[in-house]
């Protein structure tokens, strides 16, 4: 991981700048405010502000003023409700921002996610880092079988290593190929003073997808979990969902009553057809039930099969 001199006096700077506020605060998320989490082998998260908390969501959802003499069982009580019956609204009253360093194939599979504000670092206008992703030899695997977006086998070490090394080597020729197109370095200086240099926005297409990029991404908690639901999850791919399980950790510092909520009643919760609903009301009342008496198609069979019986 890797910060510029500019980004490192800035970080600097914010974590020695003392404030006083009414506003809600959270003293966990104050605790790593500013602070860089690494992600990957060059990327990181940092928490660069936030607005609300747990009870900005009862507030929105009480439209009261202030925390007043509310138990935190209440709180809960009516956080738990709100998730429960798919209120959303009142979690949109809290928000955060962060700035993530991340390779631009996982911010081409994150910016889909179009709930967010965001601003990416432009290499219109500056010189991206010789910085690339290359994953670890755990996480080489070769094309699942049964899953078209999926990984399946890991590679052997010989395979890996060779795999690994065609990642290296094509991202270090491209980056050189594109310093040379731009006729320029990071400090402004040009090798070669007889030529004019092709045009940022033009040579940055020369770049590999496992070149990393910035960009600062504020949310409201809403949309947030609607992220995470998807991207923490198992099934996701493992180099946005190494991100996502880091915000995870930072979302339950932030709001841990809506994150227990959300926790329960999405991220380790199941969503059932009104078939499958019938099944399992027929299964509690002792009734044996097939295939063809549930009017589910066999891979929803399966799939609730599968969610019943595992541990």
């Amino acid at each position: 991981m890797k910060l510029s001199t500019e980004q490192d006096t800035e970080i600097s700077a914010a974590r020695a700048e003392i404030r006083q506020t009414s506003r809600p605060t959270v003293a966990a998320l104050e605790a790593v405010l500013h602070h860089v989490i690494p992600v990957l082998d060059h990327g990181f998260i940092r928490v660069v502000d936030y607005m609300g908390d747990d009870s900005s969501v009862v507030q929105a959802a009480r439209v009261s003023y202030g925390r007043g003499t509310r138990r935190i069982s209440e709180d809960r009580t009516l956080i738990r409700y709100l998730m429960s019956h798919w209120h959303s609204t009142p979690f949109e009253m809290a928000e955060i921002k962060l700035h993530v360093k991340l390779p631009i194939f996982v911010a081409r599979q994150w910016i889909r996610h179009r709930m967010a504000s965001v601003n990416e670092y432009s290499a219109r206008y500056s010189i991206l880092d010789r910085e690339f992703y290359l994953p670890a030899y755990e996480n080489m695997a070769a094309q699942s079988t049964t899953n078209r977006q999926g990984r399946g086998v890991v590679l052997g070490p010989d395979e890996a290593a060779q795999v690994l090394e065609i990642l290296r080597t094509d991202a270090e020729r491209n980056y050189d190929h594109y310093v040379w197109m731009l006729n320029e370095s990071a400090d402004g200086s040009r090798p070669d003073d007889e030529r004019a240099g092709l045009a940022r926005e033009l040579a940055r297409m020369n770049l590999t997808l496992n070149s990393y990029t910035q960009w600062y991404w504020k949310s409201d908690l809403h949309n947030l979990f609607g992220f995470l639901r998807l991207r923490a999850d198992p099934h996701a791919q493992y180099e946005i969902r190494a991100y996502a399980d880091e915000i995870l950790k930072l979302t339950e510092a932030w709001v841990p009553l809506s994150y227990e909520a959300f926790r329960d009643y999405r991220m380790e919760a199941a969503s059932l057809s009104k078939q499958a609903l019938a099944v399992i009301r027929k299964i509690v009342s002792g009734n044996n039930v097939s295939l063809e008496e549930s009017g589910m198609t066999k891979r929803e069979w399966d799939a609730l099969n599968k969610l019943i019986h595992e541990k």
